[in-house]
Order: structure tokens, then C-alpha cells, then sequence
């Protein structure tokens, strides 16, 4: 079992979280394996997709032997969730908004929990119960310059904007602070008419896109 930091590193060093919400459990699952195809190795995969907790344990199933691919689950908005999601696999939890108790109980399995905030009370608080990265979201309604402003009372958070990033935006993301980046619709959305291997591609541009970036 990978240790809590080591998972946070690995999902760094993924650089570009895939944010999957499917139709169906099969839908999922093939979407998922289509961004891991194209070396998006950081998968989250969202509770409001059908059957989200055996997508992840399939997941994690296929990819045990990959060291490199992380398998997470989204829009966890309890901890009841939380424990379904950890049961299944998730090695990390990724919520639209804070809640405490779903820290705690991510807190108590050693999992990574990464909320969403926009404000700093909210930042201090998922800070206060152990969150590992701050969730900005959505990132296209707070802007770039949030991360920025985020650091300025709290310069050690790692933040992941989530919501709005593209290709043509990610450098700015990342210049501005960004430890990590969700991209969702942008990359995954052909999956969603059963075209996987459209998202291959798109999975293949960011990666090969945030490979050029970690380079200069």
C-alpha cells in the first residue's frame, strides 16, 4: 500500500488530473481507460457516475501492477461516500466543497483529501483537518490570479484548479502556482458519445502539453 505522500507526489507528478463522469459503469470505466492509454495516469472518478465504487475497484484491479496510475474518486460529498469510495480502492478523495467529516474519516484511513474552497476561511478550515490539496473550484468563475491570492496567507498549500482548464489555459494555471491541475470536459467530453479513442488523443496533448511546461 503507497504511503499518503507518496500518493500526493505521484498525483503531482502526474501533473493533470482526468476528472471522468460517465453515463454508465461500462462508460466510465472505458473513458478512464482511454486517459490512462494516453498517459494520463491520475484518474478521479466522480460519484454522480452509475456505480462509481465498482468502476474504481475495476480500476484499480487492471492497473495494480502500474505503480504509476492513481486511482481516485470525486464529487465525494460525505463521508459515508468517502468510505464506499475508500473500500472500493480510492487511493484518493476529491469533494466540490469542505466537509469535515468526510476529513476525519479521510484523516483515519491515511487517504488524500482534497477539497473544494474558493475563500481563505474556507482554506484555514480544510488546512485545520489535514487537507492535502485545495481544491479551486470552479476555476474558470475564480479566476487565475485566485492561486495567487490563496498563497498570499497560506504560501505551502498545493493547489488544484478544476473547472475550466484547457490546453490553451494550462500554462497560465501553472505559472500562476498551480500544483496540480483536474481537467474534465475538455479532455474527456467524446467519451461521452462512446469515442475513446478521441479522448486517447486529447489525453496524449495534455500530457505531451504539461511535459513541455515541467521542461522549461
Amino acid at each position: 500500500m503507497l504511503l499518503k505522500y507518496e500518493i500526493i507526489n505521484k498525483v503531482h507528478q502526474a501533473g493533470v488530473v482526468a476528472v471522468i463522469r460517465g453515463y454508465s459503469e461500462e462508460n466510465s470505466y472505458e473513458t478512464a481507460k482511454a486517459c490512462i492509454k494516453g498517459n494520463i495516469t491520475a484518474i478521479e472518478l466522480a460519484f454522480t457516475s452509475p456505480n462509481a465504487d465498482v468502476t474504481i475497484k475495476k480500476l484499480r484491479s487492471k492497473y495494480q501492477t502500474d505503480t504509476d496510475v492513481i486511482i481516485g474518486a470525486g464529487t465525494v460529498l460525505d463521508p459515508a461516500t468517502a468510505r464506499l469510495a475508500i473500500v472500493a480502492g480510492a487511493q484518493f478523495i476529491v469533494s466540490p466543497s469542505f466537509n469535515e467529516e468526510t476529513a476525519k474519516l479521510c484523516n483515519l484511513y491515511e487517504v488524500p483529501y482534497m477539497p473544494g474552497c474558493l475563500t481563505p476561511t474556507e482554506v484555514q478550515s480544510a488546512l485545520t483537518y489535514g487537507a492535502d490539496v485545495v481544491k479551486v473550484f470552479p476555476g474558470s468563475v475564480a479566476g487565475k490570479s485566485v492561486i495567487n491570492e490563496i498563497h498570499g496567507p497560506f504560501p505551502n498549500v498545493n493547489v488544484m484548479p478544476t473547472g475550466g482548464v484547457s490546453l490553451e489555459n494550462m500554462a497560465d494555471w501553472f505559472n500562476k502556482g498551480a500544483f496540480v491541475v483536474g481537467v474534465g470536459g475538455s479532455m474527456v467530453a467524446p467519451g461521452k458519445k462512446d469515442d475513446y479513442q478521441a479522448v486517447t488523443v486529447n489525453a496524449k496533448k495534455f500530457h505531451a502539453k504539461y511535459l513541455d511546461l515541467i521542461k522549461k
